[in-house]
């Protein structure tokens, strides 16, 4: 007859306490060198985001890297160095997104005198380059410029953007300006809908100022005005002009009679 060997109780909790002692330092060695790693890789990461602010227009930030977030601090001259350490710091080897808290320094400008100087500057904005075809428009309230409209191609886009974000004064910028359709038919259209409001006897004075046109946007057929005119005469014939051109499907008139309270765009 086989005899069975028993073990106490005792002794089985005794091996099975002893065996998870023993691998109680592997787990802790794993878990410090895992550690390590993730350190090692967020100095890399810092230490290459570093490296891309090594420009004098970032002498102020700071970055730190963890777990693949950047967080920027500091301080800038110009909203556009912000927003341009934020774009190289999200292409440094590691950094998978960026926490961009730099304040903007600079001179702190009225808002009504930064609103008055931004309009000057954006209503002469590629004039010679088809301006007459972009409609942008801005708000400024505690130096942050709320910015919107209608751009005819990506470059007069970047064009408005440029004006606004390096423009000493500036804290912030929101909003974005919306590129019109690429569109063989649409610029064919745009130029129709110019050549009937312009070429109206009543009309014509708004193409001798080239900072004040009647500007025009069109989107896949569909016409929105922008601008200031003189009166509500001018800004209903400018409609008719619009609405009468073949192939349009739809106008929007945006106009502005000076004097009038702005209307709110939808």
């Amino acid at each position: 007859m086989t005899k069975t060997m028993r073990i106490p109780r005792a002794s089985l909790l005794a091996v099975t306490l002893a065996l998870t002692l023993l691998s109680l330092p592997r787990i802790s060695l794993a878990a410090a060198q895992n550690s390590s790693a993730s350190a090692q890789a967020g100095n890399q990461a810092a230490n290459d985001a570093a490296a891309r602010l090594d420009k004098t227009q970032f002498r102020g930030v700071k970055v730190n890297v963890d777990q693949g977030i950047a967080t920027l601090t500091g301080s800038v001259d110009l909203y556009a160095y912000k927003a341009d350490a934020e774009k190289r710091v999200l292409k440094a080897k590691g950094v998978d997104a960026v926490r961009n808290l730099i304040e903007v320094g600079g001179p702190n400008v009225p808002d009504n005198v930064l609103l008055a100087k931004l309009s000057k500057k954006l209503a002469w904005d590629r004039v010679g380059y088809g301006n007459v075809f972009n409609a942008v428009t801005i708000r400024v309230q505690n130096g942050t410029v709320a910015i919107s409209g209608h751009a005819r191609t990506p470059a007069d886009r970047d064009s408005a953007l440029a004006l606004v974000t390096t423009y000493p004064g500036v804290k912030d910028v929101v909003g974005k300006i919306e590129v019109d359709p690429a569109s063989v038919m649409d610029d064919q259209r745009r130029m129709a809908v110019a050549r009937a409001i312009y070429g109206y006897t009543s009309l014509d004075k708004y193409g001798n100022d080239p900072a004040k046109p009647i500007r025009i946007s069109v989107q896949n057929g569909h016409v929105e005005l922008y601008g200031v005119v003189d009166s509500q005469a001018d800004k209903d014939t400018a409609f008719l002009c619009a609405e009468g051109v073949p192939g349009i499907f739809s106008v929007k008139n945006y106009l502005q009679v000076a004097g009038q309270p702005t209307e709110r765009q939808n």
